[in-house]
């Protein structure tokens, strides 16, 4: 191993030494209101450069958020500085995502007649980033503008073959599926073609996994919640990125209750996993596994790509335990239920 490589993984361990502590998390639950959470996440935890600025006395969930999500993008972004040759493509892929959360929240706000909310909630560190014109994308009110807007984008080409429904209506759903899948297509072909061997083999198993509980909790989503017929919730799954066979896929699709489909993805390797994670709701499942894999992954590793892209999971889960912990202060939940919606 080469000593920039070393220098990655000493780096992205160090950082991660810093996260937030089981005696944080006891603390910060322990606070009687969203000002005590901001004095100790100024007094005692590596948010404090980030946060010296703000009035606790005044914390808006939506700007405090954008503000955390600017410092971990700029905590990854100086990991990536370092020479590798995926350090380029893992900092497009934090763009990417970042990218489509915004369109996806911008076409969600069509539908509804709300775009002029937009751009409050728009992350200033992409605009230093992106092909998007955001000045065009903020002011649009309608499809045609919004097409406008990202024409100069890779991403024109998918969303040109969708329009408004005759009630003005997208569907947001299948937009959105078109959307990850070309962003993990992108993230596919950088690791086929800069990774080998053992390397390689973590790094697909790592998405290939997150992915298949994204189908998993997918497929109970649009049974719940909207009652789908199976061809339909087929459709809207990014079966080419998983581990899972077409046919389990299926069956889950075609299963005819929540229960059916657990038993379904228990009975896999990887639906295994269920049983040691301690989830709270069905919700909760796919974004413990990707923590438990990731804290695996930076601790044991010998692959700066793998503990890069680990470093960077585990720091989107802070992230919104912070905003989940703050929110469930604001609202007087109770520290038990706060507590189930830390994931740590």
């Amino acid at each position: 191993m080469s000593a920039t490589s070393y220098a990655v993984l000493a780096k992205a361990r160090a950082k991660y030494g810093k996260f937030l502590t089981d005696r944080d998390y006891s603390n910060l639950i322990a606070c009687q209101s969203v000002a005590e959470v901001m004095v100790y996440l100024k007094s005692h935890t590596h948010y404090a450069s980030v946060l010296s600025d703000v009035n606790e006395r005044d914390v808006h969930r939506g700007w405090l958020e954008l503000l955390l999500r600017q410092y971990l993008f700029d905590e990854f972004d100086s990991l990536c500085r370092y020479d590798s040759s995926l350090s380029a493509g893992f900092s497009r892929y934090v763009v990417e995502k970042t990218e489509v959360e915004q369109i996806v929240r911008f076409m969600i706000l069509l539908n509804a007649n709300s775009t002029d909310k937009f751009i409050f909630q728009f992350p200033a560190f992409l605009s230093k980033h992106t092909e998007i014109d955001v000045n065009k994308l903020a002011n649009a009110r309608n499809y045609d503008e919004f097409l406008e807007a990202l024409k100069n984008t890779s991403y024109y080409a998918i969303l040109k073959d969708f329009w408004p429904d005759e009630k003005g209506r997208l569907a947001v759903s299948d937009i959105e599926n078109k959307l990850y899948a070309h962003v993990m297509r992108h993230m596919h072909e950088l690791i086929k073609k800069k990774t080998k061997g053992q390397e390689q083999r973590e790094l697909l198993s790592l998405f290939h996994t997150i992915n298949d509980y994204t189908i998993f909790s997918r497929i109970l989503r649009l049974k719940k919640y909207y009652n789908l017929p199976p061809e339909v919730i087929k459709s809207n799954m990014l079966s080419e990125f998983s581990s899972l066979s077409p046919k389990l896929i299926e069956k889950m699709c075609e299963a005819q209750s929540s229960a059916e489909v657990f038993g379904i993805m228990q009975s896999t390797g990887c639906g295994r996993l269920i049983g040691k994670i301690g989830y709270t709701h069905a919700s909760d499942i796919t974004p413990r596994v990707q923590y438990r894999l990731a804290k695996k992954n930076i601790h044991f590793s010998n692959n700066p790509s793998v503990v890069m892209i680990s470093f960077m999971l585990l720091s989107e889960t802070e992230l919104m335990n912070v905003i989940g912990l703050i929110e469930g202060i604001r609202y007087q939940h109770d520290q038990k239920t706060i507590q189930s919606l830390i994931i740590h």
